[in-house]
């Protein structure tokens, strides 16, 4: 890192962090992976879910997770995609997640999407439902993607849950009162680097008042990095910002902060990130 960046945060000895959502197969990671994943570990991060969009990315998810101890995969279809799925997309998903059961561990990411409108509504809604039942079949957490269709997202995870497995609604971009309708679900919120921007009022609320224990911390790398690396390319470490960033608004400490997400994602997606962890703490 540069020496004119700030030091990370520091988080006790025996606290760690998880990044529940990272694309490390995109290209940005494709040059120095091995670097970004180290940095990750020697301050701090156990664990980093690596999130499949389309069946070739959740393939290339997978053989990352088998690759790397400290990543796991998810696998899905994302709503840009939903024109283009195919009639045996979910198919070789479903197979996918069948043949590889202890590194496929959360479903998506999935959702809706009315901001870039790649895909008709209709479409994506369709699709959607197709996801979120096969996501319980194979006993997965689903993670949502959710661009300003809040309501129908909504309506759509109350039509066709109950999820025993539950799951995360992803870089989390509504109100308090949202969230509170989405944890009613049986869901988490995940908590981004946009949370240490100066004008994500909503999302200080958010952060400052749902209850700990239904909180995740994400990059959703490598977009959306946190002040102050804003602008630049995200990487796992930088969850630590994330996680200070929650801990001043709670008026908590960030090994508190790193503590609790961490045990909120091991029980969610059943696994013991903490346990392949083999880097040490800061």
């Amino acid at each position: 890192m540069s020496r004119t960046t700030p030091p990370f945060p520091i988080l006790a000895k025996e606290s760690y962090l998880i990044d529940t959502h990272c694309h490390l197969d995109m290209k940005d990671y494709r040059d120095d992976l091995d670097s970004v994943l180290q940095r990750s570990s020697d301050h701090g991060v156990a664990g980093i879910v690596t999130i499949g969009i389309d069946v070739a990315s959740s393939r290339q998810a997978t053989a990352l997770a088998k690759r790397f101890g400290m990543v796991r995969a998810s696998i899905g279809i994302h709503p840009h995609d939903a024109e283009k799925a195919g009639a045996d997309d979910l198919k070789i998903l479903a197979h996918l997640a069948a043949d590889n059961r202890e590194i496929i561990i959360g479903y998506g990411e999935i959702g809706l999407d009315y901001v870039k409108d790649y895909a008709r509504h209709r479409i994506q809604r369709s699709l959607f439902k197709k996801q979120l039942g096969l996501a319980r079949e194979l006993g997965l957490p689903v993670i949502i993607h959710d661009r300003e269709a809040h309501d129908d997202c909504l309506a759509i995870i109350r039509e066709e849950g109950p999820f025993p497995c539950g799951g995360i609604m992803h870089c989390f971009s509504g109100d308090l009162e949202f969230a509170r309708k989405v944890i009613d679900c049986n869901f988490h919120i995940s908590i981004p680097g946009i949370v240490t921007f100066k004008n994500a009022t909503d999302l200080h609320q958010v952060a400052s008042y749902i209850p700990l224990d239904k909180m995740l911390i994400e990059t959703d790398g490598p977009f959306l990095a946190p002040v102050p690396y804003r602008g630049k390319r995200n990487e796992p470490v930088y969850t630590l910002y994330t996680a200070e960033a929650i801990a001043r608004l709670r008026q908590t400490t960030i090994t508190e902060i790193a503590r609790q997400t961490s045990a909120n994602a091991c029980a969610l997606f059943d696994h013991d990130f903490i346990s392949v962890h083999t880097g040490p703490a800061a």
